[in-house]
């Protein structure tokens, strides 16, 4: 017997086309994933309408796609900001920023005390391609003035500094360098908009790895970068472009899924923080507890200005010892994920002689206020009590109890 006809299913030498996606007269309410590379204009007229600018459009996913675009808009309502643009991580994102607005001889200043990998790539990997580096204490903007060349074109600093929680003196750089024409970075993923707005404080430009705490579940890479000025955001999309830093559809997606909750994440872990900062000064054992919100920090003035209240959700400390107390310390607390990164729904643990600033010397590293047995505590969501009986338990264990 012939099977009936099916007119809706397609001949078999024709099943490689695409088809057309349902018209439908409601919207969906989640933001779809749009995994394709590749989009089909209607003709070369309206190809060419799309790059340049006369139509809104997309074309190859490389130049842009919509999941990439859903998330940058999310972000640049909460930093303040438009034409924010979405890279493959956060150090693609700076990038991107420095090969787009950057030629060779020019000369950046950078706070001394940036993310390990800023500080790499400042003094080995921008040198090595014509552009001239140095460093600065951004705790006083008179830092930056001693420092400043002729040749000086841009100043990068963290507005919180990773992962000694030191506060940079953003007014006071923010007024030299538009005093001297310089353009003015500053890295937010430590602070987040949450607790600070670069463009609100005289910053040019404002750099994220959402990796951390915006997408805030370990589970994508991506970067963001926005420019005040339309030319200069201009250079850096080109530069992104060019050098293929594009962005996953599906990580973009999972981070604008992560971004939904970011408020209420961020509120719950910095409330922990402060417990834990507190509940950890003076135990044994532990020769210094760093976080901004505590009267005993050495900027917590500059931080209760420039931030209004909000401290948030990192700690640092040191334990005594060396590499055999760091050991026995992250055995003690392996409830407590040791990883090189931060911003993670759950409390993560890190040890900067060992991942993020492990291409500095003991000295360098001392010099910045990092000893061997100096840790980096992101704060998550989980009580603040639980948190606290663990550290304790590693203290202990390290102190021989």
């Amino acid at each position: 017997m012939t099977p009936p006809k099916d007119d809706n299913k397609p001949p078999r030498d024709t099943i490689v086309r695409r088809v057309e996606i349902p018209e439908s007269a409601s919207r969906p309410v989640a933001t779809p994933l749009f995994p394709s590379v590749v989009y089909s204009s209607p003709s070369a007229d309206t190809l060419d309408a799309q790059y340049e600018g006369a139509v809104d459009g997309y074309t190859y996913a490389r130049e842009g796609h919509p999941n990439a675009d859903i998330l940058a808009a999310k972000i640049d309502g909460m930093e303040g900001a438009e034409g924010g643009i979405v890279t493959s991580s956060g150090m693609a994102a700076i990038s991107a920023m420095f090969l787009g607005l950057l030629k060779a001889g020019d000369h950046v200043l950078a706070g001394d005390q940036l993310y390990g990998r800023s500080l790499r790539m400042l003094s080995q990997d921008l040198p090595r391609m014509g552009f001239e580096t140095g460093f600065f204490d951004a705790g006083s903007a008179d830092n930056l003035a001693a420092a400043i060349r002729p040749n000086t074109r841009m100043v990068m600093i963290e507005a919180v500094s990773n992962p000694t929680l030191r506060v940079a003196d953003v007014a006071g750089i923010a007024a030299m360098a538009a005093r001297h024409g310089l353009i003015l970075v500053v890295d937010n993923t430590f602070t987040t908009p949450a607790v600070f707005r670069p463009f609100d404080h005289g910053a040019d430009i404002i750099i994220h790895s959402v990796t951390k705490f915006l997408a805030g579940h370990s589970d994508v890479t991506l970067g963001y970068v926005a420019a005040r000025d339309p030319a200069h955001r201009t250079a850096i999309y080109d530069a992104a472009v060019t050098w293929g830093m594009t962005p996953s559809p599906f990580d973009c997606w999972l981070a604008e899924r992560g971004l939904n909750s970011f408020e209420v994440r961020f509120a719950a872990a910095q409330d922990t923080a402060r417990i834990i900062a507190d509940g950890l000064a003076g135990q044994p054992g532990l020769t210094k507890v760093l976080y901004p919100g505590r009267n005993d920090h050495s900027d917590h003035d500059l931080a209760a200005t420039l931030f209004g209240g909000s401290f948030g959700n990192m700690v640092s400390f040191e334990i005594a010892g060396g590499r055999d107390e760091v050991n026995r310390f992250i055995a003690a607390a392996g409830k407590i994920p040791f990883a090189p990164t931060l911003g993670d729904v759950a409390t993560t643990l890190s040890h900067p002689a060992s991942s993020s600033h492990r291409a500095l010397s003991a000295e360098a590293r001392a010099a910045l206020g990092m000893s061997e047995g100096f840790f980096r505590l992101s704060v998550g969501i989980e009580p603040a009590a639980l948190l606290l009986g663990e550290l304790n338990a590693a203290l202990a264990a390290v102190n021989g109890e």
